[in-house]
C-alpha cells in the first residue's frame, strides 16, 4: 500500500479560505468527509476533478499535470483531472498505489438543475471491491477476504469473496496457524478485520506485508458468521449505485482436501517460479491449457485445493479419462469453448447495472454456444460425458431477448444512442424517425441558403455549446443577408442562426434528449431483466468452466502421454517411469530421464544423497506434482503411479532469510521445519532438502540426525529426505523404517556424468570439487581444494600437532597450545584435565591418497601393490 507520508509536501490552506467557501468547493468537501481515506473523483461535466491533497496524489501517481483554482493567490487550491470515459485505463494505477478510489456522480440532469448540480459518491472502489475489466486479471479471481479471531471449538472464521463474479467461500479453524495458512494461500487483493483486534492485524501485516488491510466493526455472533457478514455488509457499503450478483455461500471443509501450506506453493512453483515470480514455467502454467478465463480461474482453484476423497478424485478422474481417452469429442468441445466469454464477470456487472451494450451482445453469443457443447457431450458413448452435459442447461430466454432488443453491432456504450432495435418501442422508433428527418432537413435548408445568399460555402454545423449555426468564413461575410442573426465571432469565421433554424433545433434537440433518455431506460429494463436471470445464467457458467477446466487437463495430459493414477486410502507412493513436466517441457525431446519412486509404510522415509546438480531436487519435487496432480483428479507423468491419500504436503528447500523480519536463512529454515514437525501426520507427505546446511557442520548434522530419527521412529509420514551428510545413510542400518537412495553417477577420469538415475544405496560423496570445477571456478582453486578435502577425510594431524589443512602456499607455521594450558594455573581441587589423543598420520592412508589409477601401467601397479602390502603389515604390528 502506498505510504502516504511519501506523498508531495503542499501547504493547506486554512479552513476559512475564501477558495473553499464556493458552493461547488463546499459540495466537494462534504462528500470528501464521507470518505476521507479514499481519493475522491468528483464529476464535473466530462471530467472526474481531483482537489486539495487528492490532487497532489492523482497527479503523481497518473503523471497529470497539477494546477489550481486560484492560480494567482498565496495558498492556491491544487486540481488535476482526468475525463469520465478514461476512468478505465486510470483506475489499475490508482489500485496498484494502494489507493481507495471514491466516484462521486452528478445524480440529475445539469439543464434541468437548479442552481448547483446535486452530487453524491455512488460507490467507493477499493482493491477488493472492483469490477472494471481493465482493474482485473481475467485468469486470477480477485479476492476480498475476511478473518476473524474469536472463542469457541472454531475460533477462527475467514470468509472470501470475488465481487466481480459473485463467488462466496467460508471456512472454520481449530488453530491460527491453518486458518492464517489459507488466508496466505488466497492471496486476496484486500483484508477486513475487526476493529478491536489489533493484534490480528498486526499478525495479517507481517504474513501479507503488501496487502492493504480495512478495519471494520464486526455482529455480534460466531467468528465463522461474523466473517461471512462483514465481507458483505462491506462489499455492499462500498458499492451502493447496483446490486452485487452473490452466489450462494460455499462452505469449505477443513478436512476433506489435500492441504498445500504457503511454503509448498512457493517451494514446489505451483503457481509462479522462483527466481523471477513469473507465471510462465511454473505448475499452473504449463497445465493451464483452458479456454475461458472462468475455466482458467477455476483450474487454479483446483491446483490450491486438490481433493481430499477417495470418490470426488474417481468422479474427475473419470471425467478427465473420458476426455482424454476421444481426442475427437476433446477437440471440438474446446473449440466450442473459444467463444465462451466471461460470463461469470459478466454477469456481475450486469447486476451491477455497468455492463456496456457490446457486454450483453458477449453474453448472448456465449448463451448461444452453449446448445452445441451439451449436444457434443450428450452423443457420447462415456457416461461420464453424458453426465456433464445433464448439468449444461442452457437460457435460451436470457440470449433471445438480448438479440430481440440489441442492434447486432452496438456502439460502445449508450452516450450517442443508436443501441435499441427498431421495433421494440413506438415511442423510439418516432424519434428516431424524427432525427433520421432532421438530418434530412438540415441538408435541404443548406441548399436553400445556399440558393438564397449566394454563398456556396455555407455549412450548418452543431456543437453542445452552441447548438446549430450556419457558418460563413469571412470572405463572404458581405453575401450574408440581414435576416441571419450573428451567434458567435471567429477568427477566420462567423457563425450565424436564423428564427426557422432555431425553432428546428428546438424540436430536434427535444427529441434527441427524449430519444436518449428512453434508450436508457430500455437497456437498464434490459439489464434488470437479465439480472434475475442469474442464477440460471451462473450455473451454466460454473458448469462450463467446469469442462473447460477437465478438457484441459486431459489435453495437457493426452498430448505429453501422462496415465490415470490409482488411488488409494493406505500411505504410500509408488510411480513407476515419473517424470518432472515443466523440466521436461524444457529439455530437448528424449534428454530427461524418468525415474521410480516407492515410499510406503515399511519404510517410510527415503534418505536421498548424491551429488549437487544430480537431480535430487527435481526426483523430489516431481513426486511431489504427481501426489498433487494424483489428488486434483488429474493424469499424471509417470508410465504408471499409485497414490495413497496425502492429507497434508510439506516441503522445506532451498535458501532464503526474511531480513525484513530479523530472520536469517537458518532461522527460516528452522521454522519450516518445525511447522512440518509439529503439523505432518502419518498420511503426509514431506519432502525435506538440506536440512541443517545453514549453520555448522557438527551443529547441521546433529540436527539432520534428529530430525530423521523422530520422522522414522515416531511420524512415519512418507518422507523423502535429501541430504549431503552421508552420515545419515547409516540410519537404514539401525531402523527398518529408512531406506537409503542416491542419484547414480559415473566418474570418468577428473570429470564426473550425471546419469540422473535414482538407484537403491547411498553416496559416499558429493562431488562438490568436481562440480565447482565444471561451472568454471579456476583450477588453482580446484587444485586446492582437493588438497583440503584430503586432509579433511584423513582428519591429518602432522608430528607437530599441526593440522594440515593450515599448510599450503603461503600459510605460517602456527604452533599448537593445549586449550588447558591457558590462562591462569590449574586448580589443585579441581578434577584432571581429559587427556585427548593426538591422532598420527597413517602411512597407509597416505599413499592411498596419493594413486592416481588411470595413471598406473601394469608393472607399477603390481609393485605399488606389494608396497601397500608391506605399509599394511606394518600398521597391523603390535
Amino acid at each position: 500500500m502506498m505510504d502516504h507520508n511519501a506523498r508531495p509536501e503542499w501547504t493547506p490552506p486554512p479552513a476559512d479560505h475564501p477558495a473553499l467557501q464556493t458552493p461547488m468547493m463546499q459540495q466537494y468537501l462534504e462528500a470528501k468527509s464521507e470518505c476521507p481515506d479514499a481519493l475522491l473523483l468528483f464529476r464535473m461535466g466530462d471530467f472526474y476533478e481531483c482537489f486539495l491533497q487528492d490532487a497532489v496524489v492523482a497527479s503523481r501517481i497518473l503523471e497529470l499535470t497539477l494546477t489550481s483554482r486560484n492560480k494567482n493567490d498565496d495558498t492556491p487550491i491544487p486540481m488535476a483531472g482526468i475525463p469520465h470515459h478514461a476512468l478505465p485505463s486510470y483506475l489499475p494505477r490508482l489500485l496498484s498505489a494502494g489507493e481507495k478510489v471514491a466516484i462521486c456522480e452528478q445524480i440529475e440532469d445539469p439543464k434541468l438543475a437548479k442552481g448547483l448540480v446535486k452530487r453524491a459518491i455512488v460507490r467507493i472502489i477499493t482493491p477488493g471491491v472492483v469490477l472494471e475489466p481493465s482493474a482485473l486479471d481475467g485468469r486470477e479471481a480477485n479476492w476480498l477476504a475476511a478473518i476473524v479471531r474469536g472463542h469457541g471449538a472454531h475460533p477462527w472464521g475467514l470468509a472470501w469473496l470475488d465481487v466481480s463474479t459473485g463467488m462466496r467461500f467460508g471456512a472454520s479453524y481449530k488453530d491460527e496457524g491453518r486458518a492464517l495458512a489459507e488466508l496466505c494461500r488466497l492471496e486476496p487483493s484486500e483484508i477486513i478485520a475487526s476493529r478491536e483486534d489489533s493484534s490480528l492485524h498486526d499478525v495479517i501485516r507481517a504474513l501479507l506485508p503488501r496487502v492493504p488491510q480495512t478495519p471494520v466493526d464486526l455482529s455480534d455472533t460466531a467468528p465463522f458468521e461474523q466473517a461471512v457478514s462483514a465481507l458483505e455488509t462491506y462489499a455492499r457499503a462500498m458499492y451502493r449505485e447496483g446490486e452485487l450478483a452473490l452466489q450462494p455461500l460455499q462452505l469449505v471443509p477443513a478436512d476433506g482436501v489435500l492441504e498445500l501450506p504457503p511454503s509448498t506453493v512457493r517451494n514446489l512453483e505451483l503457481l509462479r517460479t522462483l527466481i523471477d515470480g513469473q507465471r510462465e514455467g511454473s505448475l499452473l502454467g504449463f497445465i493451464d491449457a483452458t479456454r475461458t478465463a472462468m475455466g482458467s480461474r477455476l483450474l487454479k482453484r483446483w491446483l490450491l485445493s486438490p481433493l481430499g476423497t477417495l470418490p470426488a478424485i474417481a468422479q474427475r478422474q473419470r471425467d478427465v479419462r473420458a476426455l482424454a481417452d476421444s481426442a475427437f469429442m476433446r477437440g471440438e468441445t474446446r473449440d466450442a469453448l473459444k467463444n465462451i466469454a466471461d460470463i461469470e464477470r459478466l454477469m456481475g456487472r450486469v447486476c451491477a447495472r455497468s455492463a456496456g451494450p457490446r457486454e450483453l451482445i458477449a453474453l448472448a453469443s456465449s448463451l448461444e454456444a452453449i446448445p452445441r457443447i451439451a449436444g457434443l457431450l450428450a452423443a457420447s458413448e462415456d457416461e461420464a460425458l453424458r453426465e456433464l452435459a445433464k448439468g449444461l442447461i442452457g437460457v435460451p430466454e436470457a440470449s433471445a431477448e438480448v438479440r430481440w432488443a440489441i442492434v447486432e453491432d452496438p456502439p460502445n456504450s449508450l452516450k450517442d444512442g443508436g443501441v435499441i432495435q427498431a421495433g421494440v418501442n413506438e415511442e423510439l422508433d418516432d424519434l428516431n424517425e424524427i432525427a433520421r428527418q432532421g438530418r434530412d432537413w438540415f441538408l435541404a435548408y443548406a441548399e436553400r441558403l445556399k440558393t438564397a445568399s449566394g454563398i456556396n460555402s455555407v455549412k450548418i454545423k452543431f456543437n453542445n455549446v452552441f447548438g446549430y449555426f450556419i457558418e460563413v468564413t469571412r470572405s463572404n461575410l458581405h453575401l450574408v443577408p440581414d435576416t441571419w442573426l450573428r451567434k458567435q465571432t471567429l477568427v477566420n469565421a462567423e457563425r450565424y442562426y436564423t428564427v426557422e433554424l432555431k425553432e428546428r433545433e428546438e424540436k430536434i434537440l427535444g427529441a434527441e434528449e427524449r430519444r436518449l433518455a428512453l434508450e436508457q431506460s430500455l437497456f437498464d429494463e434490459l439489464r434488470d431483466h437479465l439480472a434475475a436471470l442469474t442464477p440460471a445464467i451462473q450455473a451454466a457458467a460454473s458448469t462450463l468452466a467446469e469442462i473447460d477446466a477437465l478438457a484441459a487437463l486431459a489435453d495437457v495430459g493426452a498430448r505429453h502421454g501422462w496415465t490415470a493414477p490409482i488411488i488409494i486410502a493406505e500411505p504410500i507412493i509408488d510411480i513407476r517411469g515419473g517424470r518432472h513436466p515443466v523440466v521436461e517441457a524444457n529439455m530437448p525431446t528424449g534428454q530427461f530421464v524418468p525415474n521410480d519412486v516407492s515410499v510406503d509404510t515399511a519404510k517410510p522415509l527415503m534418505i536421498l544423497t548424491g551429488p549437487n546438480m544430480a537431480g535430487k531436487s527435481t526426483v523430489m519435487r516431481q513426486t511431489a506434482l504427481i501426489a498433487i496432480l494424483a489428488h486434483m483428479g488429474s493424469l499424471v507423468p509417470a508410465e504408471a503411479a499409485t497414490v495413497g491419500l496425502v492429507d497434508r504436503l510439506f516441503t522445506r528447500v532451498g535458501a532464503s532469510d526474511d531480513l525484513a523480519h530479523g530472520r536469517s536463512t537458518f532461522m527460516v529454515e528452522m521454522t519450516e521445519t518445525a511447522e512440518i514437525l509439529t503439523r505432518a501426520t502419518s498420511q503426509s507427505l514431506v519432502i525435506l532438502d538440506e536440512i541443517g546446511r545453514g549453520t555448522s557442520t557438527w551443529d547441521g548434522l546433529s540436527l539432520a540426525w534428529s530430525i530423521a530419527e523422530h520422522i522414522a521412529d515416531r511420524l512415519q509420514a512418507r518422507t523423502m529426505f535429501a541430504t549431503h551428510y552421508h552420515e545419515l545413510t547409516a540410519l537404514a542400518e539401525t531402523r527398518d523404517t529408512v531406506a537409503n537412495f542416491s542419484i547414480a553417477v559415473r566418474e570418468w577420469q577428473d570429470d564426473i556424468i550425471f546419469l540422473r538415475r535414482l538407484v537403491p544405496g547411498g553416496a559416499n560423496r558429493s562431488y562438490g570439487i568436481q562440480v565447482a570445477r565444471l561451472a568454471g571456478v579456476p583450477q588453482h582453486i580446484v587444485e586446492r581444494a582437493r588438497q583440503i578435502l584430503q586432509n579433511l577425510e584423513s582428519m591429518a594431524i602432522d608430528p607437530d600437532s599441526e593440522p594440515r589443512l593450515a599448510k599450503g602456499p603461503g600459510a605460517k607455521k602456527i604452533k599448537q597450545l593445549s586449550l588447558f594450558a591457558l590462562g591462569a594455573p590449574p586448580d589443585p581441587g579441581a578434577p584432571a584435565p581429559i587427556s585427548m589423543p593426538v591422532p598420527r598420520t597413517d602411512p597407509l592412508r597416505d599413499a592411498l591418497g596419493k594413486i592416481d589409477p588411470d595413471a598406473l601401467s601394469p608393472r607399477a601397479a603390481h609393485e605399488l601393490l606389494y608396497r601397500l602390502k608391506t605399509l599394511a603389515a606394518a600398521k597391523e604390528a603390535p
